[in-house]
């Protein structure tokens, strides 16, 4: 069930003054990401102005997302589809050729072996994906949130809470817990919660399926299982969670331009988007449930840092 922070970050009126002052908050609040990541993505943080995506790679003039997060694509399809929004950094320019650039693009989707069976979710994180969904379109129909969207970022945050090792509960059996943020490849970003969800007292960490970094968590965490707990390392309030966090601003996830921010929201990168938006197509052509635990083996290992980008520096905020 949703919890008191639904009710503080609703939809409201899809026009008007009152949906343009919400909009601008929630813009302002969520600049960057992990995730997520965190994969990245990341959320609203009130101490801190330079942490509020939901992976944390959150700061002034972000010079883009973190990479701690899966880059495996599914099978056959292309890496970069069609329609992206991609963020300011990454946009292409009006050039006769592509200008040069010290990374090698990937030109091949990663295979993964067989596509019925990557399509497979393990059955605890696949419910968590569909209640979510089932919950958000009860109190925000205009936001159109699939079940899809959450598995493509659960894939690629966590490979579905790592092939789905929860207990019955839906609580992951190992913490999953992100780079620790202390400037050295990441945002820096000191400790919000007293490690309470990520073990960490001088430094955040992403946490959970869903990757989120605590002060988002703080924000947007959600009690979906009843228990009267809002814990990340949950599958089903995590889902929740990210899913709120994708209908922020009064997004339609059905519109292009939309679905594209929301991700970007997530984490603010290029590749990122491409991944995820890669397994949102993929699975959008069915998916199927498998027992906890033997999710596919990307899900079984801790998740490749490839390139990560230096966070640059954070702007002092006057308190």
């Amino acid at each position: 069930m949703p919890s008191r922070i639904s009710a503080r970050f609703g939809r409201g009126p899809r026009k008007g003054a009152a949906a343009a002052v919400i909009s601008a908050l929630v813009i302002a609040a969520v600049s960057a990401s992990q995730g997520p990541a965190v994969g990245s993505e990341d959320r609203v943080s009130a101490a801190d102005a330079t942490t509020t995506r939901p992976g944390g790679t959150a700061t002034p003039n972000d010079a883009g997302g973190d990479s701690s997060y899966y880059t495996e694509l599914p099978p056959l399809i292309s890496p970069e589809p069609p329609a992206l929004l991609l963020p300011a950094q990454d946009a292409p320019t009006a050039s006769p050729r592509p200008a040069p650039t010290t990374e090698v693009p990937r030109t091949e989707p990663v295979a993964l072996g067989d596509g019925e069976g990557v399509r497979g979710i393990p059955a605890s994180v696949l419910a968590a994906y569909r209640l979510a969904e089932a919950e958000v379109a009860r109190t925000d129909p205009g936001c159109g949130l699939r079940r899809e969207l959450l598995a493509a970022i659960g894939k690629v945050e966590s490979g579905h809470a790592r092939g789905g090792r929860v207990d019955p509960a839906g609580t992951t059996l190992r913490p999953i817990l992100g780079p620790v943020l202390d400037g050295n490849g990441f945002a820096n970003i000191s400790d919000t919660d007293g490690g309470a969800h990520d073990g960490d007292a001088r430094y955040d960490r992403a946490v959970g399926p869903m990757q989120f970094i605590p002060s988002t968590w703080a924000a947007w965490g959600q009690d979906a299982d009843g228990d009267g707990r809002r814990n990340p390392n949950n599958v089903h309030d995590a889902a929740l969670a990210a899913g709120r966090y994708l209908c922020a601003g009064n997004r339609d996830l059905r519109v292009g331009a939309d679905l594209d921010r929301a991700v970007l929201s997530y984490n603010n990168s290029g590749e990122y988007l491409r991944t995820v938006r890669s397994w949102f197509t993929y699975y959008l052509k069915g998916t199927h449930e498998v027992p906890d635990g033997s999710g596919s083996g990307v899900g079984a290992t801790e998740p490749a840092v490839t390139n990560p980008r230096p966070a640059p520096a954070a702007t002092p905020t006057p308190k």
